[in-house]
């Protein structure tokens, strides 16, 4: 079974001069990539790639780092834009205090906003947490029906064990790096049924490709360091996140 990319940015800049060998790629090696938005302008553009290939799907949302130009209509256009058929989740949403473009608590209510939007359309959400994992748990924790994955997983076993009841977690290409053990020890202890593979592509590019452009076929380092860490064949490892992917994002129950 061939692999999916659960998060990336394939309508980023550094795709313009060769987008379309890149999504050749994708259908090539790939069951399917997800694009994932982060403002308005690029969940339009993640729109827009859905529609034209048949192995995109997208998400739609707004990043933490990104709130500025979150308004009611640019809500309204989220939630019109999440009715499309393969708009699969809102995000990615959440919380990210390493930056702190806006105080914590505008990104906490932005954050709700969002959730209550997934909420409405019976929707999953991708989560980007940085530096905030207490509130980010605190504040999923007021919304018990909400379902989805938690992108580029940075925090403890024990973090994720209560997570992951509702939560698939994201595993990236930071899994393939030398100072990766607490991520290790995270896919070494967490059933393999509810990790799902991610590039996060054109960033976090996995060993042997570090510092270079990401892009998704790379996903196939993250599940060969997956099968290596939990003593599995790569092909179990492709079986069951395929599924997994297949699950969190209703793909083929659509």
């Amino acid at each position: 079974m061939k692999l999916v990319d659960t998060h990336c940015h394939i309508d980023n800049e550094k795709f313009n001069e060769d987008r379309i060998e890149v999504i050749k790629r994708i259908e090539e090696n790939l069951e399917f990539a997800v694009n994932i938005g982060y403002d308005l302008e690029s969940s339009r553009r993640t729109l827009r790639l859905t529609r034209v290939y048949d192995c995109i799907y997208g998400t739609v949302g707004f990043h933490p780092t990104d709130i500025s130009k979150y308004t009611e209509e640019a809500e309204k256009e989220l939630e019109d834009m999440a009715r499309e058929e393969k708009i699969v989740a809102i995000g990615e949403i959440g919380l990210d205090y390493y930056w702190m473009e806006d105080p914590k608590e505008k990104q906490q209510e932005i954050f709700r906003r969002q959730l209550k939007l997934a909420q409405k359309l019976n929707m999953p959400v991708s989560i980007h947490t940085r530096d905030a994992m207490e509130d980010t748990v605190k504040i999923l924790k007021e919304f018990p029906d909400i379902k989805g994955v938690i992108h580029c997983y940075p925090g403890s076993v024990e973090t994720a064990k209560e997570l992951i009841d509702r939560f698939y977690l994201g595993i990236g290409g930071a899994l393939t790096f030398k100072n990766a053990k607490k991520l290790v020890n995270v896919v070494k202890e967490i059933p393999l049924d509810r990790l799902v593979l991610e590039t996060d592509c054109p960033y976090m590019a996995p060993e042997p490709n570090r510092g270079k452009r990401n892009e998704p076929i790379y996903v196939k380092f993250v599940g060969e360091k997956i099968a290596e860490i939990k003593g599995v064949s790569y092909e179990e490892v492709a079986k069951v996140t395929t599924e997994n992917a297949k699950r969190l994002y209703s793909i083929g129950d659509r």
